[in-house]
């Protein structure tokens, strides 16, 4: 089993800066993709920046040059890094990745979700 465990979310003002981390742990073989999506009230779930297989990122246009993704091998772990925030970020954000726990066997995963209010 993989657990995905994110932190860092909070309340901060419009221009303010958050950082997500989200770590992965349990039996893992091998991360194949991992990123951030994020969901706000009445809206569809929606991709934020992602490792994809093959290690390039993809964002979503609202946040590029806002926005930097980053990641720790050793630990399991991908950070966001959000600058410059503005109220339409506000959201769940959830950490999503596909692992395999062996060669054979290869899952998606999701957190549980973090909030990020952007608010004077």
């Amino acid at each position: 089993q993989v657990h995905l465990v994110e932190s860092g979310g909070g309340l901060v003002q419009p221009g303010g800066s958050l950082r997500l981390s989200c770590a992965a742990s349990g039996s893992i073989f091998s991360i194949i993709t991992m990123g951030w999506y994020r969901q706000a009230p009445g809206k569809e779930r929606e991709l934020v920046a992602a490792f994809t297989f093959g290690g390039t990122i993809n964002y979503a246009d609202s946040v590029k040059g806002r926005f930097t993704i980053s990641r720790d091998n050793a630990k399991n772990t991908v950070y966001l890094q959000m600058n410059s925030l503005k109220p339409e970020d506000t959201a769940v954000y959830y950490c999503n990745a596909n692992i395999r726990s062996n060669y054979f066997t290869l899952r998606e995963y999701w957190g549980q979700g973090t909030q990020v209010t952007v608010s004077e």
